[in-house]
């Protein structure tokens, strides 16, 4: 072998080695839970726990039974601030129907959401998802991002970004005891 070409020799398979290793990595997902099973509407939604911002333990397994709202969310996101209030009027409308809100505090620290909560006089639970474990499982894409599960714990539909009254009232109709199909 020439001596001029091996640096060109050893630089093609460090080029080819690295290319295999990073196409390793995509295929394989980052080994994360939930990084290889995406979250399907018509099918059990992924459990989770972790710590509310008022400090209690919470999981989806505690709220199963209930009609559920998961909502990722944080107080620097306009959008995610503009849908509490409709939250708020939801959960009390629905009162009967044993509807549960679980909000998932993401990409924001703990202090400023605790003071758009209290602020805003919201009821529901936040848990703090610090390290990203409850946004992989979920397969979030952007805040907010709401997700609606029925009484089994099925995912039913999901909507990324700001829900209106409309789309809450289609997504709510999929949980609530009057209905169980899934909405995409």
């Amino acid at each position: 072998m020439d001596p001029r070409r091996r640096p060109i020799l050893v630089a093609l398979v460090l080029a080819v080695t690295a290319t295999a290793v990073i196409v390793a990595i995509a295929l394989l997902g980052s080994g994360r839970p939930g990084a290889g099973s995406p979250v399907q509407v018509g099918r059990p939604a992924p459990d989770f726990a972790g710590t509310t911002l008022d400090g209690e333990g919470l999981s989806l397994a505690d709220v199963r039974g209930r009609p559920v709202i998961v909502n990722f969310w944080g107080p620097s996101c306009v959008p995610c601030r503009d849908e509490f209030p409709l939250f708020a009027a939801k959960l009390a409308e629905h009162a009967g129907d044993d509807l549960e809100i679980v909000g998932i505090l993401m990409f924001d620290p703990p202090g400023p959401a605790r003071d758009f909560i209290a602020d805003l006089g919201a009821t529901w639970p936040t848990v703090d998802d610090p390290d990203g474990t409850i946004r992989d499982a979920y397969r979030v894409v952007a805040r907010p991002q709401t997700y609606f599960i029925d009484r089994d714990g099925i995912l039913r539909g999901i909507q990324v970004g700001q829900l209106s009254e409309a789309d809450f009232e289609r997504f709510y109709a999929s949980i609530s005891d009057a209905g169980t199909t899934s909405v995409r």
